[in-house]
């Protein structure tokens, strides 16, 4: 007896080790090329997107003395310069649609998204004579593609042109007269989306916002502004900002949701196996003693091969289809490999209830169990709870000593 619950031991050492190189080879697999992935991403889909608002001056010619020192006698001349004066931004209203594309590559899901954007902005000239404005619209990602682009004065088109930092065109303002710059466009992006009132604090007058999704689950990241107002529409959110006089150097941003990743939770099931192994054998063992069936440390082997073939073929397969679809086959194989062969050795009935329940219990549930984050140390604690109550109550009543001793009286016969 001694002997064999040794080499149930060693079985299950040498299983777990197995375990642990696959989840490590699981893990290398995921990040090893996760940055050059989102890389090939980001380079067909797009970037994470930050809007700026945009920008408008008109050049003020400023006057100055200059002294420089020509022939060793000093002489003095007028230099005339053109300063760039900004106008303030008196008003901002602004709409984004964000729609959600997930795509995978490898064993990760990426949060890809398509947005519409849509701004209308109000300058003020201060000035009592009439300027030649300069509008600049900045891109909110420089390596993202920009279609249906938008660039309206008063409603009137002007001669636009772009630039690396963004769209840009001219206009005349009346004195104390004001504009109002119409923009959009539709474009993609990835993870993150986000609008930022200038690159310090500024100031912000008159703004709003509305933000509308076609998903639920998103995120506001740390340090980002929270909506005024949320309400639920038909597929998604419609989010509001809205602020009459604002100082912040904080922006607003909304984060994707994430969809559950193929390759992490394949490598956190992996290196959990041991344990779902430990409590099967353990109740295989006190099973087959209770009723005098007698499986050899081959036949633990083989049980830990079957276990061992559900994590190693879903290791593989959600590369080519998803997550759900691979657990239900793995679990389908790994139970009929314990099954069929636990029917030659014991017998159909053994094989069916007492261990494929085990196992559909102790791979199938613990395992999944993992889909459910936050939940599963406590599914497994209670789990595994049940299982000492179970065990402790079909064997409460058994003297160990005069078991073991029949056992190994009828080995030696």
């Amino acid at each position: 007896m001694i002997k064999r619950i040794a080499g149930i031991i060693f079985i299950f050492f040498c299983t777990a080790v197995a375990w642990l190189i696959l989840g490590g080879t699981i893990t290398a697999r995921t990040y090893s090329i996760d940055a050059r992935l989102k890389e090939r991403v980001a380079s067909t889909w797009g970037a994470p997107q930050t809007q700026l608002p945009p920008t408008a001056h008109y050049d003020r010619v400023v006057a100055e003395t200059e002294e420089a020192v020509v022939d060793g006698k000093k002489q003095t001349r007028r230099v005339e310069h053109k300063l760039a004066t900004p106008l303030p931004l008196e008003a901002t209203r602004a709409e984004v649609g964000l729609n959600l594309e997930h795509r995978q590559k490898g064993l990760l899901w990426y949060s890809t998204y398509s947005v519409q954007f849509d701004g209308e902005y109000t300058f003020r000239n201060p000035t009592d004579q009439g300027q030649q404005v300069t509008f600049l619209f900045p891109f909110p990602a420089a390596n993202s593609t920009y279609d249906n682009a938008v660039f309206l004065v008063d409603g009137q088109a002007v001669d636009m042109e772009t630039t690396p930092q963004g769209m840009q065109g001219s206009a005349t303002l009346p004195p104390r007269g004001t504009a109002l710059l119409k923009v959009g466009y539709s474009s993609r992006g990835l993870d993150q989306w986000s609008y930022r009132f200038g690159e310090a604090v500024s100031q912000v007058r008159d703004f709003r916002l509305v933000l509308r999704t076609n998903f639920d689950g998103f995120d506001f990241p740390d340090n980002t502004l929270s909506p005024a107002e949320k309400q639920q529409a038909v597929g998604g959110w419609e989010l509001r900002w809205q602020y009459a006089n604002l100082l912040s150097g904080v922006p607003i941003a909304l984060g994707m949701p994430q969809k559950l990743q193929p390759g992490p939770l394949a490598g956190q099931i992996s290196f959990f196996a041991p344990v779902s192994l430990f409590f099967f054998f353990f109740l295989m063992f006190v099973i087959t003693t209770l009723r005098g069936i007698e499986l050899h440390p081959m036949n633990y082997f083989f049980l830990a091969g079957a276990f061992f073939a559900f994590h190693l073929l879903l290791a593989y397969l959600v590369d080519h289809i998803s997550i759900h679809q691979a657990f239900v086959i793995c679990s389908g194989v790994s139970i009929f490999l314990v099954v069929s062969y636990l029917r030659l050795v014991v017998g159909i009935r053994f094989a069916a209830v007492e261990a494929g329940i085990s196992q559909f219990v102790y791979l199938v549930l613990f395992s999944y169990a993992f889909f459910f984050e936050g939940f599963t140390g406590l599914a497994i604690t209670v789990g595994a709870i049940v299982t000492l109550f179970v065990a402790m109550q079909m064997t409460g009543r058994i003297r160990w000593a005069e078991q073991f001793a029949k056992a190994a009286a009828k080995a030696s016969a």
